[in-house]
This record gives structure tokens, sequence and C-alpha cells, in this order.
């Protein structure tokens, strides 16, 4: 054998070795995640379908419903920071998402029919409602047809309407790319950009990347596992799509009789801040909190959004 054959074979080995150990980094992570979903899932039958859910702590409920990219564990996660133990939390997995099948109304209004029948399947009378970017849709929907429900309203970077400046995914080529994947499920091409090139998919879940490069160690690490618990991206795919399709017409905001407190930032790169105002400027007697800096994730600000939280369901009388 030549010598250049026997340094071509050495450099196809070395790429098959590679291959293959990225392969294996890549399927142990991702069964990683499937494990920490299978473990915390649970599945009750309502009377608007099966709808899974998690639940963690005691006392006043809340329902946390997630964004985009989600499912009940991040809907756990979501308000981890932001309540203390005296809250009862339950997180459904929107339509679409991980273990919720797509009924064929999938609305927003629908959507907010399945959470007020989570909510008698599992005995709960009321609720605070934290509805966060595409959340903020049924969450909205929730307490305009069911008030009875919502004790309270809290909407956090909402991706509700707009008629004229509307919510969007921010316009470089990377998260175009990184939105077509998204789209796709593509589990292995979310999981290399998230391994080789973090930053695409920071500016693509909305923050400026340099926005979290400022910011503390710990900021950064949330910012991180916001990114990881996307995946298996395929599981949530079909919520995604949903949550794709842009709102026609303006939810009957007016019809909200719950407290409402409405949070959003300038530099939100999902442009929520123009939705977060008319949401608040229609809704009786909503407050409106603006961040200057943060991004879609609020980056830095998770003590501000945390005293705020705390403040309003105090003085809204939430017991």
């Amino acid at each position: 054998m030549s010598r250049t054959r026997r340094v071509l074979l050495v450099l196809l080995l070395a790429a098959l070795l590679g291959a293959g150990l990225v392969y294996v980094c890549y399927s142990q992570d991702l069964s990683r995640a499937r494990d920490a979903i299978a473990k915390d899932a649970q599945l009750v039958q309502t009377s608007a379908g099966p709808m899974q859910y998690g639940e963690t702590g005691r006392g006043t409920p809340l329902l946390s419903i997630h964004g985009a990219g989600g499912g009940f564990d991040q809907g756990l996660a979501n308000v981890a920071d932001l309540v203390d133990g005296e809250f009862r939390v339950i997180a459904p997995s929107r339509f679409g998402y991980l273990g919720t099948p797509v009924p064929e109304d999938a609305s927003p209004e629908a959507q907010a029919d399945a959470h007020a029948a989570l909510l008698d399947a599992l005995g709960v009378d009321s609720s605070v409602v934290v509805g966060i970017s595409a959340g903020a849709r049924s969450a909205i929907a929730l307490a305009a047809h069911h008030p009875e429900r919502v004790s309270a309203l809290i909407l956090i970077v909402p991706a509700s309407f707009e008629p004229s400046n509307p919510v969007a995914i921010e316009e470089s080529r990377g998260s175009k790319i990184a939105f077509w994947l998204v789209n796709a499920g593509a589990d292995f091409a979310w999981w290399t950009l998230e391994t080789i090139a973090p930053s695409v998919l920071v500016r693509f879940i909305g923050v400026p990347p340099e926005v979290v490069e400022t910011a503390p160690a710990a900021e950064q690490e949330r910012v991180r596992r916001i990114i990881y618990s996307i995946q298996p991206l395929s599981s949530r795919v079909r919520g995604i799509n949903l949550d794709s399709i842009p709102d026609k017409s303006p939810p009957p905001l007016e019809m909200v009789s719950a407290p409402t407190l409405v949070i959003s930032a300038k530099d939100d790169l999902f442009n929520t801040l123009p939705a977060a105002r008319f949401a608040a400027s229609r809704i009786p007697n909503a407050q409106l909190a603006v961040f200057d800096t943060g991004g879609h994730l609020l980056v830095g600000h998770q003590n501000d959004v945390r005293n705020l939280v705390r403040e309003f369901v105090s003085a809204a009388g939430v017991h």
C-alpha cells in the first residue's frame, strides 16, 4: 500500500471514529432528555381528552402554561424561581407537546377549555394562571371564557395578538435556519447547533447574545438549561407547528376580569413588547412592567420578576 493510501485510510478511520463518538454523545444526551421527561410526566383523562401534566408543591394552585418549544417540564421550570413553596404548581403540556395529542380543534379557545378540564380533573376550582410566550394565548382565553377559574393572570413576554406590529422570529439567517430545523423536528441538527453554535440558538429564542455574554454565570447557565430543555425537539414539533400559526383576530381582552400583570422587555427579539402593551391597554386595570434589556428570557431580571410576581399576587389577595 502506498503512503498516500495509508494516509487516506488513517484519515477515513479517524473520521469514522469521530462520527461514532459524536453519535454516541448525541444519543446519550437525547436519552437523558427523554428519561427526564418520562420520570415526571403524569397523564389524566379529562372531559377534553387526555392531558399530560406535571405537578409540584402545595398550597394555592398555580397553572403554569408554557411557551413554544415547551411542555410540562418547561412549565414547571418557568415558575420554579418565581414563586415560593406555598404554591401547588400544575403545568400542562399544551396540544402537540410531549404526551398531549392534537385534537381536531386546536385553537387557543379549545386549549383554554382543556386547561379548565384539567383543573376539573384535579379538583381545582380556581388558580393563579401564568402564561409565558405562546402560552399567553390560551391563558388569555381561559381568563376570558372561564373567569371563575382564574384568580389572577400573569402574562410574561406574551406572544399574543398585536394588529400592526406582530410577534415574529428575529430575521437573521441563523434564526431562519433554526426555525426551519424546529419545524422539521430535527433533533440531531438542534443538538449540533447547541454544541457548536449556541449563540445562534440564543438569538433564535429571542435573546441578544451579548446580553447573555455579559450576564452573571447563573443566568448564563439558566439560558443553557432552557436551550437544552427543548430536546427532544421531535416530541414537541407538532405543538411548535401550531404555535407558528399567527393569531388573525384579537382575543377578547376586555372580557378578562382577573387582576392582570403583563411583563416584557424592549429588546425581546420576538417583539413581544407591542403585544404586551396591546394586552395591558385592553385588559381592565392591567399592570404593565417593561425592562430595557433581557430579551425574551428576561436575562438578568429574575429577581426583579420574582419581586413583581410576589407583590402582584399579594396585592391581588390570592390565598
